[in-house]
């Protein structure tokens, strides 16, 4: 009976130091970071062949600086994420989540990585409501569960005849993809996403804002221990002194800023017209010189918007817009042939890239390439010892395409070896070139109805951050 006793005595102790063990060590010894998150183009989603998204970025970067792998999980809606974390069903929920005095109560925030505003969206050619009393003769819809949801619960005791309808199915890129198509009049969504998804669904517009500027942090559940917490608090703070957070940011935000409704317009027409026609090329050259067949696709649109006969002023010629020098550089006869030109775009830049370090990641090698392409490598190089003189990292985009803008300043282009350049074109270059890239890439998903996996084991993988 004694033993018995003892026995039992033991149980209770280990079992008493297995709860007791911090969440922090848990997941270290588990060698698996558990995180819920929501597609879509601020969150979580597949882009090429890669996995990609802001909160997967960050998320990743968090599991690499635990030294465990990823599980990305992604419940059928919000509520449902809200409930998992609750319950401690996950480690963190990354998925834009704003800070609300409700949330507060059941579930635990990290540090505030960015701040957004809620807006009012409805679609060009309709009346634009002038506040929120307008909106009684239209249909709004939010997501259900949303912090949105709340807002217009605080309006409404200001407003009681304000109306609206929760849906459980759709997220806010799906709602405003209903606006687009006229389906309903008006949604709510955040700063964020709405330029996110702009230029996907260029009709929409921004009628007013509904808050004012709110938090956004990851969540963890209520209960627990700090010990994570503090990790992420740790993690946040090198993000921020390193200045990685504010280039990822610029990553996934930096080419949206500026919105070109009738460019927009112009693309979505033309990939139905146009790109038809010569998409079999795109893909070949793409397979021969390891690129995305919608990134060389959407660099012959900002070069010639897929006009074999296109011609510049400089006398630059073809769907991809190739010199004469470089024509010759690549054995082209005729620079108007869709075939030859493709090609010969492709290995170029392809030969650009190969020449750059090998140090240099592969995402950040193809705007440094593109950049090239554009402006020269020499006036390239002139930048990225610029941006090492000036403390700020020569192998990053982010911080190259700032002094690259600078070239057109005496002082700075007097410091460099290749002298006076318009550094500023090849940024907005390159910005152009990202916006066409993520429509291509939607329209492409659209069209095939990708099935994306909820539970993805690739997302376990150590995967390059997507172009």
């Amino acid at each position: 009976m004694k033993r018995l006793c003892l026995f039992l005595f033991s149980i209770g102790l280990l079992i008493a130091c297995d709860e007791a063990q911090p969440h922090l060590e848990e997941i270290i010894e588990r060698g698996e970071l558990r995180v819920l998150s929501r597609y879509g183009p601020t969150s979580y989603y597949v882009k090429g062949d890669k996995l990609a998204g802001f909160e997967f970025d960050l998320a990743q970067r968090f599991a690499s600086h635990l030294n465990v792998r990823l599980k990305i999980i992604v419940p059928d809606n919000l509520g449902d994420m809200l409930d998992l974390i609750e319950q401690g069903k996950a480690d963190i929920a990354a998925a834009g989540l704003t800070i609300t005095p409700a949330r507060k109560d059941v579930i635990r925030f990290g540090p505030v990585y960015q701040e957004v505003t809620q807006q009012l969206v409805y679609r060009n050619g309709n009346k634009k409501p002038k506040n929120i009393t307008a909106l009684h003769n239209g249909q709004l819809e939010v997501v259900a569960t949303s912090s949105h949801v709340d807002q217009l619960k605080s309006h409404q005791q200001d407003v009681p005849e304000l109306d609206w309808t929760e849906n459980s199915e759709l997220n806010s890129s799906g709602l405003l993809e209903l606006v687009q198509l006229e389906m309903i009049d008006y949604t709510i969504a955040d700063s964020n996403e709405i330029a996110a998804n702009q230029s996907l669904f260029p009709e929409l517009r921004v009628a007013f804002n509904i808050s004012e500027p709110q938090a956004l942090a990851w969540a963890m559940p209520l209960s627990e221990d700090g010990s994570l917490y503090n990790e992420i608090a740790l993690f946040f703070e090198q993000m921020e002194d390193s200045g990685d957070l504010d280039r990822l940011i610029e990553k996934y935000y930096g080419h949206i800023r500026r919105f070109d409704y009738v460019d927009t317009r112009a693309i979505h027409r033309r990939i139905l017209t146009h790109l038809p026609k010569y998409q079999t090329l795109f893909k070949h050259a793409a397979r021969e010189f390891n690129f995305d067949w919608r990134l060389l696709a959407a660099i012959s649109y900002q070069e010639s918007h897929w006009d074999p006969k296109a011609v510049s002023s400089t006398g630059v010629k073809g769907l991809m817009m190739l010199t004469k020098a470089t024509a010759r550089q690549m054995n082209v006869g005729n620079r108007e042939d869709p075939a030859q030109s493709i090609y010969a775009g492709a290995k170029y830049l392809a030969s650009i890239r190969d020449r750059l370090p090998e140090r240099i990641s592969e995402q950040e090698k193809i705007w440094i390439a593109l950049a090239s392409y554009n402006i020269g490598l020499g006036h390239v190089e002139d930048a990225r010892v610029l941006t090492q003189k000036n403390g700020k990292n020569p192998d990053l985009w982010p911080d190259i395409k700032v002094f690259l803008a600078k070239l057109s300043k005496k002082e700075w282009y007097s410091q460099t070896r290749y002298g006076y350049a318009r550094g500023g074109e090849p940024v907005r270059y390159i910005e152009n070139i990202r916006r066409y890239y993520d429509i291509l890439l939607h329209q492409q998903q659209n069209s095939n109805s990708l099935d994306l996996t909820v539970d993805d084991e690739s997302a376990q993988k150590e995967f390059p951050a997507a172009l």
